[in-house]
């Protein structure tokens, strides 16, 4: 019954959000502003002509290499970071600065640097996605419970057997978790980088729909990438459900 519920709830969030755009769209707020009904049509043709897949292609090449990068180094350095005094005091304001950095004026420096190749996007990536994953990773270690900690040291635990066997697992789901959002980031940071370096991939249906104020193609464009980044995040909480079916989520409402 509950996840009957549950879909009902989704449904009726999409079709809240839908429905308004629908409307916005009609009165209209603004005319560069499609309906929904007129963008999915426009997606549906993009999709149909293969163009949408062509450039998915391109821009997914920097996604994966920047993603992947950032989440071995990302949960590296976390681990590093909150087994380390030293670390944390070396590192974490290094990423501290790249999460806070305005990225917009940080591109034309990459661009000087990299070129306008791939290695710029994957740079753009790595920026936006691995200090998340590493905030979030380094703070899941440092907060686990002392006291679990102590017990395995009591039981004559070795400091390996305490970081890999207490530690670790009681962090995996915050790490997760900080795997979720460093996938989200690394969205936002493929996409600004085809719109601010090169206009190559959905940057280019972007850029090139605006120019010829071809509005429905460029909000298919735009919903397309939140598309993927929710269905993307979607399959990451799968995993996370599997992978740490046993802990169950609490909200206020079941109290």
């Amino acid at each position: 019954m509950m996840r009957y519920r549950s879909y009902l709830l989704t449904f009726l969030s999409v079709f809240i959000v839908f429905g308004a755009w629908e409307i916005a769209g009609r009165i209209p707020v603004s005319y560069s502003f499609p309906t929904f009904i007129e963008t999915i049509a426009a997606f549906w043709a993009l999709l149909m002509d293969g163009r949408m897949f062509v450039a998915y292609v391109e821009t997914l090449k920097p996604l994966v290499v920047g993603v992947s990068i950032s989440a071995f180094l990302g949960v590296g350095f976390g681990l590093a970071i909150g087994l380390s005094r030293k670390f944390d005091w070396l590192f974490s304001p290094i990423f501290v600065v790249m999460q806070t950095a305005p990225l917009a004026a940080l591109i034309p420096l990459l661009v000087m640097i990299y070129g306008i190749g791939l290695t710029s996007k994957v740079a753009v990536v790595l920026i936006m996605a691995m200090p998340v994953i590493v905030l979030n990773t380094s703070g899941a270690v440092r907060n686990t419970l002392v006291s679990i900690i102590e017990m395995a040291q009591a039981f004559l635990g070795t400091k390996r057997d305490v970081i890999f066997k207490v530690i670790l697992p009681a962090a995996s789901p915050i790490i997760f978790a900080g795997l979720r959002l460093g996938v989200s980031a690394g969205f936002i940071g493929a996409v600004l980088a085809e719109l601010k370096i090169t206009p190559t991939g959905v940057g280019d249906i972007i850029t090139y729909s605006r120019s010829i104020a071809d509005y429905p193609s460029m909000y298919a464009a735009i919903m397309s990438i939140i598309l993927l980044a929710v269905i993307f995040l979607n399959v990451l909480e799968r995993i996370e459900y599997f992978l740490f079916k046993g802990k169950k989520q609490v909200y206020a409402s079941d109290l």
